[in-house]
């Protein structure tokens, strides 16, 4: 997190158990590219499982604005 400079924690996942459990795992293997929106007590508020690259961040800055403070 220092080296990029990140606000947030990032998950690795290499035996995909987390993937798994939040529904993403493909047939394939491969992890979805599913957003999920988590609150700070640690509860799924939205999940998106369509993301189009450029209007997404967008998309999910204004659903945490309009819905969680």
């Amino acid at each position: 997190m220092e080296k990029e400079k990140l606000e947030i924690p990032l998950l690795a996942d290499p035996e995909k158990k987390v993937t798994e459990s939040f529904g993403a795992l493909s047939k394939s293997g491969m992890a979805s590219r599913y957003t999920y929106v988590i609150d700070k007590q640690g509860v799924v508020r939205k999940i998106y499982t369509t993301v189009k690259p450029d209007a997404h961040p967008q998309e999910v800055m204004e659903y945490i604005q309009k819905n969680l403070k």
